[in-house]
């Protein structure tokens, strides 16, 4: 093994020998060591061993001393005293320091020799200060994919490495901020103080940490809260074509939280930028932006940013549920993101597999979504809830991606685009939708407000499709085509409008009891926004039981029965109108 010593002052014969008998038997090979004269090097000298640098000179040791300095930074209370000791006690130590050299860069990856010992998702810094992580593994070289401009980088530059692995900061100041997927702010309201700094990669929750899954969490949409309920820690995914309202169950449901105590996360990738900031400006207008955190990997990003912007968005969400604080975090979308996996990994020379993934891709989300837990109470009772978005193309559920994630969450909510553009919003399909989680979900209220509703429209499906091809239907048939399409009606929201548990539980009740089966299909939304007025007037109460307990007695449920059919009467009377 050869050496080299750099500086300015040639060593002895004996100086050598010395050196050359200690790191024989450190390495346990031959070491031959040879003088190189560096003016560069003031006082000291350098040792290049392999791939290691053994630092002994003066702007080594400072180097050393400004590395402790800034660590005594970040201690709170007295600084001063804290760096005169650390002054006064300070001794250069000698220390190895392991370089490698750029072999090819480009499309956001960088090969590097000579980094003997470098680990899987360790932090390299290169010299313009652009910063990567190792991606790939290999016997003579590693694969990086990079975090800044690659323009800045040429063969043959030296990287090191930092020993620590990839993080994110986080803190309550990320709280109504924007950032990227590195943590930094985006949106010019200034630099954000981090409180802690997080490993965008770490192991899930065991069974031991976590508790079951039975607090609901609301969308405010009642095609989804009655039939497929969201329990805090759950993970539901969202699936359907392009353009089908994906997104906007997100938003409702992140707009829904206000309130509630629930700190939500958006991860936005491969997104255009403008429909990034239209969203943002929806939440700000409906304050919902107070309790949110926007991390944006937009299409403009290279791949290497798309692919780590939901692990900085689930480490960001982490932090709070450590702290026992309840978070819902929104990947949009995973199927984006697989695709900038790919990119990576075929750049890396992976072997492309099943539509060109990799052989790892199932890992690449199972690893992610796994994170999401209800924590138990001795790890402080804080839960994160993921609702992850995948598009499909035309309606097929069976496509790779879309199949892996339906096998690794509890449940999957699907839009169907026939439903869409018929006007049916959100588009649900009741046939293919489900939540593994159940009534488990739900509250005392909710559960005695659906009743039969699911089979109900799977029956009203069936019959709107058997009936089609006749003219003459008996009057049963008919009460019962009548009765689907008000539940049909009854789904239909519009957008950004959440409702509350009370107005659902009030509408399912009055719409499962046949109530709004003598009203117009037109007319039913209005009819059920004037009930909810009327019901409050007459008996406010009722409201205050359902929001504030989350049950509701057989007293106040034929109270609600009783309103609706004595309003049913007035409208039919004409002294109600409808708006």
């Amino acid at each position: 093994m050869q050496g080299i010593i750099k500086g300015k002052t040639p060593p002895t014969a004996e100086q050598i020998h010395k050196l050359e008998s200690y790191f024989g038997q450190k390495y346990g090979t031959e070491v031959t060591i040879s003088w190189e004269d560096d003016p560069s090097i003031i006082s000291g000298f350098t040792l290049e061993i392999g791939s290691s640098v053994y630092d002994w000179s003066l702007k080594g040791r400072f180097s050393q001393l400004k590395e402790k300095l800034e660590g005594l930074l970040s201690v709170q209370g007295q600084i001063i005293p804290l760096i005169r000791e650390a002054v006064t006690d300070w001794t250069p130590e000698v220390f190895a320091e392991e370089l490698g050299t750029v072999i090819t860069v480009g499309d956001g990856i960088a090969t590097v020799s000579g980094l003997d010992h470098a680990a899987y998702g360790e932090i390299l810094v290169f010299p313009s200060g652009v910063r990567g992580m190792v991606q790939d593994l290999k016997k003579d070289q590693i694969g990086c994919i990079l975090f800044g401009d690659e323009q800045s980088i040429e063969q043959g530059d030296v990287v090191r490495r930092t020993g620590r692995m990839a993080g994110v900061p986080a803190g309550d100041g990320f709280i109504g901020r924007v950032i990227d997927a590195l943590g930094s702010p985006i949106d010019g309201k200034g630099p954000i103080k981090a409180d802690a700094y997080q490993p965008i990669e770490a192991a899930a929750p065991g069974i031991i940490d976590r508790q079951p899954v039975n607090t609901p969490m609301e969308t405010g949409l009642i095609a989804i809260d009655s039939m497929f309920p969201i329990g805090r820690g759950q993970r539901e995914l969202i699936i359907g074509d392009r353009q089908t309202g994906k997104t906007t169950i997100a938003l409702d449901t992140m707009l829904n939280q206000k309130g509630k105590g629930v700190i939500c996360i958006y991860v936005a990738i491969g997104q255009k930028a403008s429909s990034v900031a239209q969203m943002v400006e929806t939440l700000r207008r409906h304050d919902a932006l107070e309790y949110s955190i926007i991390v944006n990997a937009s299409a403009s990003d290279p791949a290497p940013l798309q692919y780590i912007a939901p692990y900085a968005g689930c480490a960001i969400g982490e932090y709070f549920m450590n702290k026992g604080k309840d978070v819902l975090i929104i990947y949009d979308d995973l199927s984006k993101h697989a695709i900038a996996y790919r990119a990576l990994s075929l750049l890396l020379e992976r072997s492309p597999g099943r539509e060109a993934y990799p052989g790892d891709v199932f890992y690449l989300h199972s690893r992610l979504l796994e994170r999401a837990a209800r924590l138990s109470d001795e790890r402080g009772g804080g839960s994160m809830t993921a609702l992850p978005i995948v598009e499909t193309q035309a309606g097929d559920v069976s496509a790779y991606i879309p199949t892996n994630i339906i096998s690794i969450t509890d449940g999957q909510i699907f839009l169907e685009s026939d439903l869409f553009f018929s006007g049916q919003r959100p588009a649900v399909n009741v046939g293919i939708s489900v939540s593994r989680v159940g009534r488990d979900a739900q509250t005392k209220a909710m559960k005695a407000a659906t009743g039969t509703i699911r089979l109900d429209l799977a029956q009203y499906r069936e019959m709107e499709i058997f009936t089609q091809f006749s003219s003459d239907l008996d009057d049963s048939t008919k009460r019962q085509l009548v009765y689907g399409q008000g539940l049909m009606q009854l789904l239909k929201q519009d957008q950004n409008h959440p409702l509350t548990q009370y107005e659902q539980v009030t509408m399912l009740i009055v719409a499962l009891n046949h109530i709004t089966s003598e009203i117009p299909i037109s007319q039913i939304t209005a009819f059920n926004k004037e009930l909810l007025k009327y019901i409050d007037t007459q008996a406010p109460y009722i409201r205050h039981e359902i929001e504030k307990t989350g049950d509701l007695s057989d007293e106040n449920r034929e109270q609600i029965l009783r309103l609706a059919r004595d309003f049913l009467e007035r409208v039919k009377e004409g002294s109600s109108q409808l708006g």
